[in-house]
């Protein structure tokens, strides 16, 4: 029997009379990965904006581990396990790559100003915590990240290695449910061949359930377990990549016309 964590239940949003989504219904088993594909405006960033409460439903439901996350400030969403990296990144520019990691662990932390202020046993034993969880993270990516990279602002990074401090960051809120936006848009071939074993790795090496939005078809293949399509808002196809890449609905969507049937 699967464990069912996110289910969206006919969720929509409005912009001025405009239907950014039309009663989408979506669910996430627990260590599933499924892509979210579609052209440009399909409402695919519209819908993470939503799960992660920085844009509220005009109405339908968001029900993460059986409680439904509408209400909640985007704070409170990553505090009940779910993290997310954006489209364009959201660094800490100034910060240096382990406080980038630091400070997304806020989220989890017990103590108060009090144990900074006067630098309690269990305010330095919770740092150390923060720090040392940090470090496990930013080890994932291997040398790029750590070492004396540490020290280093985000600033320095190139743009790869940018995106793969923010997924360090949400790594570090210790999620179920990471939400990837385009990861690899940007990237080389190289650099996304190995970003794409890395979201593989995500689940199963560290127990992940992932959520993606990408145009990359070839990340989308391999990684995969579900796709689901969206195209004005609605979902016009779901299945394996297989069934959705060979969908007629689906390539109209992309190319603007009818598939032609052979006889």
């Amino acid at each position: 029997m699967t464990n069912r964590l996110l289910t969206i239940k006919n969720l929509s949003v409005t912009f001025g009379g405009l239907h950014a989504l039309r009663d989408l219904n979506f669910h996430v088993d627990e260590g599933e990965i499924v892509s979210v594909i579609g052209p440009n405006g399909a409402g695919k960033t519209t819908f993470f904006n939503m799960i992660s409460g920085m844009v509220t439903p005009t109405s339908g439901d968001i029900i993460f581990k059986g409680e439904s996350l509408l209400g909640l400030d985007p704070n409170q969403v990553t505090a009940a396990g779910i993290a997310r990296t954006f489209q364009n990144v959201r660094l800490f520019a100034n910060m240096t790559i382990l406080e980038n990691v630091m400070v997304a662990q806020h989220c989890r932390t017990r103590q108060g100003i009090g144990g900074s202020l006067f630098q309690t046993r269990s305010f330095k034993r919770e740092e150390r915590e923060i720090r040392e969880h940090g470090e496990k993270v930013l080890g994932f990516f291997g040398s790029r990240l750590v070492g004396y990279r540490l020290d280093q602002p985000a600033s320095v990074l190139s743009y790869a290695n940018r995106r793969r401090l923010e997924i360090a960051r949400a790594m570090a809120t210790k999620p179920t449910i990471i939400l990837l936006d385009e990861p690899v848009a940007g990237m080389n071939p190289k650099e996304s061949a190995i970003l794409t074993d890395l979201i593989g790795e995500l689940r199963s090496d560290w127990g992940f359930t992932i959520v993606l939005i990408e145009h990359d078809m070839n990340v989308v293949r391999d990684v995969s377990d579900r796709v689901v399509v969206l195209d004005h808002g609605e979902t016009i196809a779901q299945g394996s990549y297989d069934d959705v890449s060979n969908s007629p609905e689906v390539i109209e969507a992309y190319l603007g016309r009818p598939v032609k049937e052979t006889a």
